[in-house]
């Protein structure tokens, strides 16, 4: 790659917009491709890239004070957890507070983003120097494939609105399939009385259901880990908290999580097990076989359902690239701190990962190396030591779901952040000096 290269970002959600301002703060010439009319991303309600999984009630599971960036963080005009239009709002503000909009293309959908021979790029006809790929991996829908069939209609958590829209779900039999937040956040609404008849959730590995407050403090100014301790040690300290915060997850009818607190994002709500608890709700286990107007679950109960609603997860989704070039199947797609794909060295990806507690600085970090990466003061390791440090940290963070499409980019923010601004960041510096000491010494 040359020195001041020319930077395609594909995308403006939460990723593309941290990875322009990073750009822009190292001078690196770049034009980022947005799809749609505006920022935001997922955060874009009704964005009409269809992109978004907003649903009109949702508020972020995570506070103010985890998903401020650290250049910009949330003021005291926002709640604890925002509501998605002051989400988008924020986003806007960061944009706007630093020029970021004119340096997006809005209205450009990248069809086909092709590496050339001897490095560069062509994207759909124009020609980069490197690629930033932003384009977010929670906006392709995932579905179960249960045996059977079911005759009624069904959506993805990710189309879902509200109880009118795009299904009227009052007075209907409610099957949701999935345990992760949009999933119970369905839940919890539609099992309100006078919505939905009857709602059932379903799910087949469980999860740690958590409370967004303890002692009066949004949970995750509490629980949080420390890169300075043994992540190990950390995990089995807080087996005894989540037991104290939110009971057994069993009493609920739930399955017994098939991993510790904090090995995977918890589900964080503070209605789920309230709605349980008061029969509003009914936790089913796995769904064995779809039966027309009924499922079978595995325990051998059979209910009556009119909707399904598959709160599922996403596929990990490179719509722009060839498959035989870059694609991720079951999930699955091996990088070097979640950024560089050790045989490509002009390309790297923002936000592709599943941050413990959030996106917001997990993006913002990895777009400031980025930033350092382009603007020559920070240079790639070698293949090896890349294939060497993908499997140590697949090691610290995945080792035990390898077979779970959801768990497959699990990671610990703080510990990832503090590895960087100890290790990978000095130790890149370093190399980038060397590699420009030669380079004048052979010009000499």
């Amino acid at each position: 790659m040359r020195p001041n290269p020319h930077v395609c970002i594909i995308g403006a959600g939460v990723s593309g917009l941290t990875a322009v301002k990073a750009l822009g703060d190292w001078g690196v010439e770049h034009t980022c491709l947005e799809a749609s009319d505006d920022i935001g991303g997922n955060w874009y309600f009704r964005n009409p890239n269809g992109r978004s999984s907003a649903y009109r009630s949702l508020h972020i599971d995570t506070s103010k004070s985890s998903i401020s960036f650290k250049d910009f963080p949330m003021d005291e005009r926002y709640p604890d957890f925002p509501h998605h239009t002051q989400i988008h709002t924020f986003l806007s503000e960061y944009a706007d507070t630093f020029g970021l909009r004119e340096r997006i293309r809005f209205g450009t959908a990248v069809e086909r983003a092709t590496r050339l021979d001897g490095g560069g790029w062509d994207i759909d006809g124009e020609r980069f120097d490197a690629l930033l790929v932003c384009n977010g991996h929670h906006w392709d829908p995932s579905y179960p494939d249960f045996p059977g069939h079911f005759d009624g209609p069904t959506i993805h958590s990710h189309h879902y609105i509200d109880p009118t829209e795009p299904l009227a779900l009052a007075g209907k039999r409610v099957l949701v399939v999935g345990i992760g937040n949009s999933a119970v956040d369905i839940v919890s609404e539609l099992s309100r009385k006078g919505i939905a008849e009857r709602v059932l959730i379903s799910t087949r590995s469980g999860a740690w259901v958590i409370p967004k407050y303890v002692l009066g403090r949004p949970i995750d100014t509490v629980v949080r880990t420390n890169p300075r301790i043994p992540l190990g040690l950390q995990r089995r300290a807080a087996r005894v908290f989540a037991r104290v915060i939110a009971g057994r997850m069993e009493d609920f009818g739930l399955p017994t999580p098939n991993h510790h607190f904090l090995e995977a994002h918890p589900t964080v709500s503070s209605e789920l097990l309230l709605r349980l608890g008061s029969g509003d709700a009914i936790a089913k286990p796995d769904v064995a076989e779809l039966l027309s107007d009924r499922v079978r679950f595995v325990d051998g109960t059979i209910e009556e359902v009119d909707v399904i609603v598959f709160g599922t997860g996403y596929k990990i989704s490179f719509p722009f690239f060839d498959p035989a070039f870059i694609s991720a199947p079951g999930n699955v797609l091996s990088l070097y701190k979640r950024m560089f794909k050790p045989s490509i060295d002009d390309m790297a990806f923002i936000g592709l990962g599943q941050a413990i507690p959030t996106i917001f600085p997990f993006a913002e970090c990895q777009s400031k190396l980025a930033g350092r990466w382009l603007g020559g003061d920070w240079a790639l390791p070698t293949t090896a030591e890349m294939t060497a440090d993908i499997r140590r940290d697949e090691r610290r963070y995945v080792r035990h779901y390898a077979d779970r499409p959801r768990h497959t980019m699990q990671l610990d923010y703080h510990v990832y952040e503090h590895d960087l601004r100890t290790r990978v960041i000095p130790a890149g510096q370093k190399r980038a000096s060397e590699t420009s000491a030669a380079r004048i010494h052979t010009t000499a």
